[in-house]
């Protein structure tokens, strides 16, 4: 199997994509805009004011030279998106709250997006999720059909890719919020080389036992099957049965899915983030992400103990959901 990133990289290279990286004054950031800008197969926009960016630039040895950096306050087309904002937020802000609401950088970098700009965004070094995650709501908005947006993984180890969701945003799924999950992790399964077999998690596999918490899973498997029915979903499981053929065989002899899910669909956000971390931390993968599945456009958060080379890459993943939202 070749490597994901250079896979990505086929799947853009030539696309002419843009992304925008709204905290243009953190090292790491500028770090892997210049190498982006390098290699030339993404285009990197950064956002900050041009005197700041300017300084943390010159005190990380970084020549920017080519790169774009865009300041909010003097955005030459800033006033064209004041009225999209407004216009957008339905009523939500006038003219005057939103000039002071485009000064957020990330509020601001979803609106070069929104508006066509650029085609995604990628933050999070030095914001929280929420940062991240509310203006993309309340401006680029779910897709039809999908109620709430949700974060999920690529974990990669060797040859190995897998997907765990929902890792970052849903804290309390219910049968609905876990189909829906479900169906769009199959589709950035898909999006990034996986055929995706969907693994609704458990501690329970086929009714091995019997509570509120796994009737939700099986309720969630059977609405996401209903929603998605040439997707390979299954469910209730067990990891082990899951994930390991001769315990599928045993605990699970019927199922479409035989110990070979790359897809795993996690019951709360708590067994999701604690399972991909010690998937990171115990068993060696890498974890891309979190990846914000179900927008309209791509936006996508880092972690704010993310690496440069943690920036690069979730940036290419994000110009790759891009190039494949418009096939």
């Amino acid at each position: 199997m070749t490597n994901l990133f250079d896979e990505i990289k086929q799947t853009i290279t030539d696309k002419q994509i843009k992304i925008v990286l709204p905290e243009g004054t953190d090292e790491r950031v500028l770090q892997a805009a210049i190498k982006l800008h390098n290699e030339g197969i993404v285009t990197p926009i950064l956002v900050g004011s041009q005197d700041f960016v300017k300084v943390a630039a010159t005190q990380a040895g970084i020549d920017l030279t080519g790169i774009e950096v865009i300041d909010p306050v003097h955005f030459e087309q800033l006033d064209n998106l004041i009225d999209k904002y407004v216009e957008r937020r339905n009523g939500k802000s006038s003219p005057e709250q939103a000039r002071i609401q485009l000064k957020d950088v990330n509020t601001f970098g979803t609106m070069l997006v929104y508006t066509g700009y650029a085609h995604g965004l990628v933050s999070g070094a030095a914001h929280t999720t929420a940062d991240t995650v509310r203006p993309a709501l309340q401006i680029i908005k779910t897709k039809p059909g999908v109620s709430k947006t949700s974060g999920a993984f690529i974990m990669v180890r060797g040859d190995e890719r897998y997907v765990f969701a929902d890792c970052a945003i849903t804290i309390a799924p219910t049968s609905e919020d876990l189909a829906e999950i479900a169906v769009e992790s199959a589709k950035t399964a898909k999006a990034f080389g996986i055929e995706p077999k969907v693994a609704m998690l458990s501690f329970s596999t086929k009714g091995s036992a019997v509570s509120p918490e796994t009737l939700k899973v099986v309720e969630a498997t059977k609405l996401a099957q209903e929603k998605a029915p040439s997707v390979n979903i299954d469910g209730e499981f067990q990891f082990d049965a899951a994930f390991v053929p001769t315990v599928a065989k045993k605990k699970a002899p019927g199922s479409s899915i035989q110990g070979d899910a790359n897809v795993f669909v996690f019951p709360s956000l708590e067994a999701g983030n604690i399972g991909y971390k010690l998937a990171e931390r115990l068993g060696g993968f890498e974890a891309i992400g979190p990846i914000l599945q179900g927008l309209n456009m791509p936006v996508n958060d880092l972690s704010r103990g993310c690496s440069a080379e943690d920036v690069y890459k979730l940036v290419l993943m994000t110009a790759a959901q891009s190039v494949m939202a418009g096939e």
